[in-house]
């Protein structure tokens, strides 16, 4: 992940500093060196330590980073999370970029596995989108699988869904899956989108592998996963919220995918605190 990473988070600390931090710089003109502690101020889920200190340490690779705790690991406010040392300048320099990282992250952990929670004890599994920050996907869809949640397809050169504009372009749910079979390798799998009982029974004798109930109310759900009958997989799309994604459950979908995950997911409150320079 390191590798992918690093570049978008090179950016987002060239956008902090295009020049330098004027600030720091005018009351720490000089290396001294200091520590600082990361504290929880909410409850939740923690995702994204490694890039909290990965921030640091493209600043100054001679920053140490202690961590009391592990990506993964459910916390109460108040929590001791980790303590930062290094050039006090390097910790003034990188605490806003690592902060919005690690928060962000740990906010999309923390609300998915509020949703995860809903869905024990039954077979659906729990999906993400692309519905996510521009040049934040890695971090948020990391953080979905910090959470307990899921990912559907990385990008469009990850897998083949046809979509309703897909669909308009051929001129079909048939013509479509033909174009993809055709095209694609044949280690792709193809799903369709459906928004009908129609289009679901084109997809399933056009011969796609998986097939998306769009928007469709729980009873037409369920109408369609007895339709589709085993014949492909199913999942279920469109205005999923943590008030209604149990009733969908029930209709025996596979899959769940939900672009709130990453999209509408809050921060976690975290704060770096009590800086002071040491020995």
């Amino acid at each position: 992940m390191q590798l992918a990473a690093d570049k978008y988070i090179r950016l987002a600390l060239e956008e902090d500093i295009n020049s330098e931090d004027v600030t720091t710089n005018s009351v720490m003109p000089e290396y001294k060196k200091g520590e600082v502690q990361l504290i929880c101020k909410e409850d939740g889920i923690i995702a994204g330590l490694p890039i909290f200190e990965r921030v640091f340490l493209l600043l100054d690779p001679r920053t140490k980073v202690t961590f009391d705790v592990k990506d993964g690991d459910r916390v109460e406010k108040g929590r001791h999370l980790a303590t930062v040392t290094g050039d006090i300048r390097v910790l003034l320099s990188g605490e806003r970029t690592a902060l919005n990282y690690l928060q962000r992250m740990s906010g999309i952990a923390t609300y998915t596995n509020t949703v995860v929670k809903l869905l024990e004890g039954t077979r659906t599994k729990l999906l993400d989108t692309r519905k996510t920050t521009p040049c934040m996907r890695i971090f948020e869809k990391y953080a979905v699988r910090v959470g307990g949640g899921n990912n559907h397809r990385y990008n469009l050169s990850d897998g083949i869904l046809l979509k309703d504009n897909h669909i308009d372009a051929t001129g079909g749910v048939k013509e479509a899956i033909a174009a993809a079979k055709a095209y694609a390798p044949f280690v792709r799998r193809i799903e369709v989108e459906t928004e009908n009982l129609s289009m679901v029974r084109e997809a399933v004798e056009a011969g796609a592998d998986i097939i998306m109930l769009d928007n469709m109310t729980p009873g037409q759900m369920a109408e369609a996963v007895k339709l589709i009958d085993g014949r492909a997989e199913t999942e279920c799309s469109g205005n999923i919220t943590r008030e209604n994604i149990r009733a969908i459950t029930e209709t025996g979908v596979d899959y769940v995918s939900s672009g709130a995950l990453t999209h509408s997911a809050p921060i976690l409150d975290i704060s770096l605190k009590h800086l002071r320079a040491v020995e």
